[in-house]
């Protein structure tokens, strides 16, 4: 039986993870994790954090630094992981993280890419049913991290490439970003007069106007397809304006005088 399919049954605490990185998402990681695993925790901002070659050591390691801090976190785990080792990042894009893994890692290690679709706020209320994003680059340890992920955490998970998932996440996730971006801006935002549509809309800008500054960063600057949508949607949205500004009064339309 393999270390996920054990802790699918029960908690195997005989197996350590290494997690590197405990930020807001870290945090959330270790939440859910450390009642089937034992973790090893590296964090250089925190005292007693654990030794970062040793946590490298782990079968298991996962990134979860910003993108902005991939390859240098990457060059300075390469040495110590040991074959068969499954290093997996926690990134909200995907192409470059894969990219850096594929060439930064030693051969002898297994890679998935993975984009877990939430975040603490949104996964507050528990993580049955949250989406999450599994890349696999080398090696098939990701169909028992998936059968793991959705058996004893009830994630949805969905297999993609990095391309696919850039492609889909400069849209979905790339353009709420910016919208709620815009929104704080135009602050504050009314509380009482509001339709049903606009309270579900300032449901989605609370759930991401408290992260870091290096996932918007991240999510609007390491995309690839990022900037061609905010082109598409800025273009658009200044389409609509001329529209408005230059059409007369619409047909059937009584004018105030």
């Amino acid at each position: 039986m393999s270390v996920f399919q054990a802790a699918i049954c029960k908690p195997h605490r005989s197996l350590t993870l290494g997690l590197i990185g405990s930020g807001a998402f870290g945090r959330l990681i270790a939440e859910h994790l450390s009642s089937h695993v034992e973790l090893l925790i590296h964090d250089p901002r925190y005292d007693g954090s654990a030794d970062l070659a040793e946590v490298a050591t782990c079968r298991i390691v996962v990134v979860a630094v910003p993108v902005a801090c991939m390859e240098e976190t990457l060059r300075a785990i390469a040495p110590h992981l040991r074959p068969n080792t499954l290093v997996l990042d926690v990134g909200s894009v995907k192409v470059e993280p894969a990219r850096l893994m594929l060439e930064l890692l030693p051969a002898h290690v297994e890679i998935l890419a993975t984009h877990p679709l939430f975040g603490p706020q949104s996964a507050r209320n528990g993580l049955q049913g949250l989406k999450i994003a599994l890349c696999p680059l080398k090696g098939r340890s990701y169909k028992r991290v998936a059968a793991f992920l959705k058996v004893a955490l009830g994630l949805d998970v969905f297999e993609t490439t990095p391309d696919a998932h850039d492609r889909d996440a400069a849209l979905s996730q790339g353009l709420t970003h910016l919208i709620a971006k815009v929104l704080v801006k135009m602050g504050p935002l009314p509380r009482m007069t509001t339709t049903r549509s606009f309270d579900l809309l300032n449901e989605a800008i609370e759930m991401v106007r408290h992260d870091p500054p290096e996932l918007f960063d991240a999510i609007e600057g390491l995309n690839p397809y990022a900037s061609g949508v905010r082109r598409r949607f800025f273009d658009l949205a200044s389409e609509l304006d001329i529209e408005l500004r230059t059409t007369p009064h619409l047909p059937g339309r009584a004018t105030l005088s």
